[in-house]
C-alpha cells in the first residue's frame, strides 16, 4: 500500500514536521474513518495508539458521581493518545470519543516512542502540543467559572467550527449539554438566543454558523488564547 505523502495530509502537525521526522512516521500512519460515538482512548487503559485527526473533532470527557463532562477537544490541529505516550507513561484517566464523524491517520503509539527517542525535534514538537492541550484545558475551566452559559457555547461553536470545513456543523443535541456542564433545558435557551441573534441556525443534529464575527463576540473574550498559542508554538506566528 501507498505510503500517506506530507503534501497530502490535512493534520496540522503533520504538516509542521521537518521531512526527516513526518519520515520517521511516515512507513506507520494507517488511514482510518471515524464514526460519531467512537471510542479512541478509554480511561485507565494502556494507549496503543494514537490519531493524527485529518478530519472531525474528538472530545475529550471526564467521568464523575454527577456524569460526564467535556474538558478538551481535538480536531485535524492535533493527536489524540499523545499525552500519556509522551510524559513517560502508558494511560491516562480522561476518555476520548468521536464528537463529530471524520477521518484520522492511526499509528501505534511504540513506534512515536522509539521516533521521539530519536529525534530531538519531534519529541520538541510533540510536546509544545502538549502544552497546547494543557492551556485549551486550563482556558475551559477559566470560562466555565467565570462566563454565562451563552458565552462558553459561542466559544465551543467557534472551536469546533476551526475543525470543520464550511459552515454547518453536525452536532447531537442530546451532547451539548454534556459539552457544556449543564442542564439540556439551559443549552436549549442559549441555543435560540444565538439563534435569535442572528449568529447560528439550529436544526435536528445540525448548527450551521451564520456570523463567525458575531459569536466571538458572544464569546465574551472566551475564544482566542488557546487558538494563539498554537499558532506561536506549533506554526510560528
Amino acid at each position: 500500500m501507498a505510503h500517506v505523502q506530507q503534501s497530502a495530509v490535512r493534520n496540522r502537525l503533520l504538516k509542521a514536521m521537518s521531512a526527516d521526522d513526518f519520515a520517521r512516521l511516515q512507513p506507520y500512519l494507517e488511514p482510518m474513518d471515524l464514526a460519531s460515538g467512537q471510542t479512541l482512548a478509554e480511561p485507565n487503559v494502556r494507549t496503543e495508539h494514537l490519531y493524527f485527526m485529518e478530519a472531525g473533532v474528538t472530545s475529550i470527557t471526564a467521568e464523575g458521581a454527577n456524569g460526564r463532562v467535556e474538558v478538551g477537544i481535538i480536531g485535524r490541529e492535533g493527536v489524540v493518545g499523545a499525552t500519556p505516550v509522551l510524559l513517560g507513561t502508558d494511560r491516562a484517566p480522561y476518555n476520548h470519543f468521536v464528537q463529530m464523524p471524520g477521518s484520522a491517520l492511526r499509528i501505534r503509539a511504540d513506534v512515536v516512542s522509539a521516533a521521539v527517542e530519536e529525534s530531538p525535534s519531534l519529541r520538541k514538537l510533540l510536546l509544545r502540543y502538549i502544552l497546547t492541550e494543557m492551556v485549551q484545558v486550563r482556558q475551559t475551566a477559566f470560562i466555565n467559572a467565570t462566563l454565562e452559559i451563552e458565552a462558553r457555547l459561542a466559544r465551543w461553536l467557534l472551536m469546533c467550527h476551526d475543525r470543520t470545513d464550511g459552515d454547518e456543523l453536525l452536532l447531537k443535541h442530546e451532547f451539548l449539554s454534556m459539552m457544556l456542564g449543564v442542564r439540556r433545558s439551559g443549552v436549549t435557551l442559549a441555543m435560540q438566543q444565538l439563534e435569535g441573534a442572528g449568529r447560528i441556525r439550529a436544526k435536528r443534529g445540525r448548527v450551521t454558523v451564520l456570523n463567525r464575527e458575531l459569536l466571538e463576540e458572544m464569546a465574551d473574550g472566551g475564544y482566542g488564547t488557546p487558538e494563539a498559542e498554537y499558532a506561536r508554538l506549533i506554526e510560528g506566528a
